[in-house]
Order: structure tokens, then sequence, then C-alpha cells
């Protein structure tokens, strides 16, 4: 099975048989097929997150809530992505963005993993050009209920809940985008970035095993992620596959849906409750 991460040798090696997708996206507003257009890894397809990655946004589901199954589907086959290929996806922000592609493919049984330190890693030529690739034939599954959690699951003492966001926003020292400050009770915050050297690469996984333990993953019981709006919560999630322990929940509302609720509990603090 292909890891959830690849280096830039790999991808060297097996680029002929892969597609490359370049997921950038901004929250402060910036253009993410911009940033492709000005300059891409040789082939790779621009995925829009906002058009293919999520569905509508509502103060009921988050920001970004996962997409129809058929829109996910469509998006994949006009890209050229079809139910047999493997995707190798990158970002500039060492893969919280992208993450989110390949944890959309893995979870539906498709091969896909993140290019470790995205496009700052990749030391060979960008080309501006888009790719001109036929349309494929991409299968729309459903999302697995086993692999995702709801409101009621992250206010569940019996499991370990785990908040990606800086610090910041975990604190509730500010919130830039969703209704209110602060974090679930008894989260654990775990920063995606945190995830990555100070290149933008994925740590050992021997470190990611104590950075996860540390926030009380141990390899038994239940782990659900979240995020602002169930983004960069993928990158965690991959994060623990590559730290070799037992795959986590997705909490796709995540924080954008839970406190667009008034009256569900927020916690303010550095603390988790």
């Amino acid at each position: 099975m292909l890891p959830p991460v690849v280096d830039p040798a790999w991808l060297r090696v097996h680029g002929g048989g892969v597609v490359v997708a370049d997921v950038r996206w901004y929250l402060d507003g910036r253009s993410g097929r911009a940033a492709y257009d000005a300059g891409h890894l040789p082939g790779a397809v621009f995925v829009d997150l906002d058009r293919w990655l999520a569905g509508p946004p509502s103060p009921a589901g988050g920001r970004h809530p996962l997409p129809d199954p058929a829109v996910f589907a469509e998006g994949m086959a006009a890209l050229g992505i079809g139910d047999d290929d493997t995707v190798v996806a990158y970002d500039d922000a060492g893969g919280v963005v992208a993450a989110r592609l390949v944890w959309m493919l893995r979870v539906t049984g498709h091969a896909a993993a993140l290019l470790d330190g995205g496009v700052r890693a990749w030391d060979g030529p960008l080309e501006q050009a888009a790719p001109d690739r036929a349309p494929a034939v991409f299968t729309p599954r459903p999302w697995p209920v086993e692999r995702l959690a709801g409101v009621e699951d992250v206010l569940d003492p019996s499991g370990v809940v785990l908040d990606a966001r800086e610090p910041a926003r975990y604190r509730g020292d500010r919130e830039p985008v969703d209704p209110r400050a602060g974090h679930v009770p008894g989260a654990v915050n775990v920063p995606c970035r945190g995830n990555l050297d100070g290149d933008g690469r994925f740590l050992p996984a021997a470190e990611l095993r104590r950075r996860y333990a540390e926030a009380g993953v141990t390899g038994d019981g239940d782990v659900v992620v979240y995020c602002g709006s169930g983004v960069t919560a993928c990158h965690d999630l991959l994060a623990l596959e590559v730290a070799g322990l037992p795959a986590g929940r997705l909490y796709p509302g995540s924080w954008s849906q839970y406190s667009a609720d008034p009256d569900r509990p927020v916690v303010v603090s550095d603390r988790p409750s």
C-alpha cells in the first residue's frame, strides 16, 4: 500500500505513473489558482478546494463540509484522475492543505500520498501551462462513517480529541473567521504544523509517536481530530499514519460548525478544560 507521504526522490522515479495534484489554498483569501499558474510541478493539475473538496458552507455544516461524493467524483474525473490512478498531492504549506485531498482519496480506497516538503522541496523545474489531461472515470464512493465524527463524539470524554489549529486559536486569543474563540472542552492541542521539521518535512515516525503520546494517543481507544473547518485536521490524521498509529476520525464540521451554536460549551484557555 502506498504510504501517506512520499519524498521528491520517490516522485522522480515514479512520476510517470502518478497524477500530481496542486492543492494550494489560503485562509487569507489569496488565490491558490494564481499560485499554481505562476509555477507548478511538471504535469500537475490544480484542485480547487472550495469547488471539489468541500460542500456549500453553512452554520449547520461548517465552512468546509465534505462534498457530496458525486461532486468529488465529478471534480476528480474532470481533472483526469481515474479510479485506478495514484495521486501525489502538494501545496506550499507543508501539506496542511493538500492533506485534505489525500485523506479523502485514501479513506475511499484510492492510492494517494502527500509530497513531503511540497513545492518548496522540489528541486526540478516548474511549469506554468496546465496539462491537457483527458477526462477519466472516477466512481462516487460514500464517505466511510467509521472514519467520521460529529459533535457528540468530540464531547465524549471516553476518547481522545485533538485540535489541529495553531495555539493562539486553540487558546482563544483570537478567532479570525469563526463565530467564537476557544476550543472544545477536553480537546488537546496538537497543531498540524508541529508535525513538520524546520524544512517543512514530516518528523520521523518515532518523534511523531512521542508527540501524539504526549497528547494521550497511545494506540488504544478512539481518536477524533478537528481544526477550523476540517481541512488541516487531515494533516494530523495522516501524521498518525506516518507514526504507525491506528487511524483516527475526522470531525468534518470542526470548530466552524461547533462554535456556531452558542449553547455548546467552549473553553478559553491553554489547557484542555
